[in-house]
């Protein structure tokens, strides 16, 4: 799933690098920081001696925390959106109640009530159920309209 980065979201910068190495070390500039500039994550490698290698090194772990990065991001976004999708199992989100010793079914969403479990469940009063929730739907497009 690792692609290239585009250049110009690069800041490369080619500085000398630290350490043992004698005069070779203060004569060239090998080491490599690359800055991901829409992130700001940044990359410094000093482990070779020459600077292309230093680079690919660079490139490649810059590339890997940034598509890390971005899998992270995606997975909190699915993660969220799941979250809101499922409920929480609370008393307040359930749809319909269907109470048999008085003989009732409430709607909880459009709040229509009627009067015979027994035609809810055959699918007869299931007309009136969704014609109250389409009411309901119609009448919050009306008050959304009106408020603007």
């Amino acid at each position: 799933r690792s692609t290239a980065l585009p250049w110009p979201e690069l800041k490369i910068e080619p500085y000398r690098s630290g350490g043992a190495g004698g005069q070779h070390v203060n004569t060239t500039d090998s080491a490599v920081r690359i800055t991901h500039l829409p992130t700001g994550i940044q990359v410094a490698i000093q482990d070779e001696r020459s600077q292309h290698r230093n680079k690919a090194k660079a490139l490649k772990l810059l590339n890997a925390r940034v598509s890390g990065l971005k899998a992270e991001q995606d997975r909190l976004e699915r993660q969220e959106l799941r979250d809101k999708l499922s409920g929480t199992g609370n008393r307040a989100e359930r749809v319909r109640t269907y109470n048999f010793q008085h003989d009732r079914v409430v709607d909880h969403r459009s709040h229509f009530t009627a009067n015979s479990v027994a035609r809810t469940l055959d699918g007869i009063l299931l007309h009136d159920i969704l014609h109250s929730l389409k009411l309901k739907a119609q009448d919050a497009k009306l008050q959304a309209f009106l408020n603007e």
